[in-house]
């Protein structure tokens, strides 16, 4: 039987953090459009009310993924509703401007416990689930998991773990049949700069700075992200694992 591009999740359970906007909003509507049931989950409840009011597919789930048992409370919201769970998008994340003059220990315990620890316990949770169906787990990374980022060392030095993990993982997880990939855009439109506490002029100043290092001239836009995440999730990605797919408009190339 040939499955059509847009129904060739047709009743897989997706996961989906930060789904309350930007990439996570655009992964989240994607992967329901595909087919997927999504549990969209993320810290406001109403951004992820008009997250859910995009797709029938999509359930909201208002959670911090960062404080204790929420990782398993997550997991379990999606496998009591819908028995299976088939994707995991480790989305949810921060950025931190933190020079090394101006870094301090609770801001550096912030940034391990949403970007590395809250993916590797929802992954530990999912495990089972996985395993039961041969899912898959996809890590949003960013260009500077790999490239030198002056004055945000310690959230690039966060990605960078989660590109090390998403290779060891593909590795001991392969022979479970469970496949394990990231994507690492390069800046992309989304409300990641202002939630990091940064002023409206400040924030457009490195948006404009960051379009002219960008190669094609631009920052990305989070459906160009979401669309290869619902690629990875798909079918067609079925013998590709441990990958780290930059998605940046050739920053990268410019970053060595």
């Amino acid at each position: 039987m040939t499955v059509s591009p847009a129904s060739h999740l047709q009743d897989h359970v997706a996961i989906v953090t930060g789904a309350g906007s930007g990439i996570g909003r655009a992964t989240a509507i994607a992967l329901a459009r595909a087919g997927a049931r999504v549990l969209g989950v993320g810290r406001r409840a109403e951004a992820l009310r008009r997250t859910a009011a995009h797709h029938p597919g999509i359930t909201a789930l208002p959670a911090d993924i960062t404080s204790a048992g929420a990782p398993q409370a997550v997991i379990e919201a999606a496998t009591d509703r819908w028995g299976r769970l088939d994707v995991l998008v480790n989305n949810a994340g921060a950025t931190a401007v933190m020079p090394l003059a101006d870094t301090d220990a609770a801001r550096v315990a912030d940034l391990l416990a949403l970007n590395v620890t809250a993916p590797s316990l929802l992954a530990h949770a999912a495990l089972p689930h996985l395993r039961a169906g041969r899912g898959t787990i996809i890590n949003i990374s960013s260009t500077y998991g790999h490239c030198p980022l002056p004055g945000a060392a310690h959230y690039a030095a966060t990605k960078a773990a989660l590109e090390q993990l998403t290779r060891s993982w593909a590795l001991e997880l392969a022979t479970d049949g469970i496949r394990v990939n990231a994507l690492a855009p390069g800046p992309t439109e989304s409300e990641a700069l202002t939630a990091a506490g940064l002023p409206d002029g400040v924030v457009e100043q490195i948006k404009q700075d960051e379009a002219a290092r960008i190669p094609l001239g631009r920052r990305g836009t989070p459906e160009e992200v979401a669309a290869w995440i619902v690629h990875l999730a798909g079918p067609a990605a079925a013998w590709i694992t441990g990958q780290i797919l930059t998605i940046d408009g050739g920053l990268e190339l410019t970053s060595g």
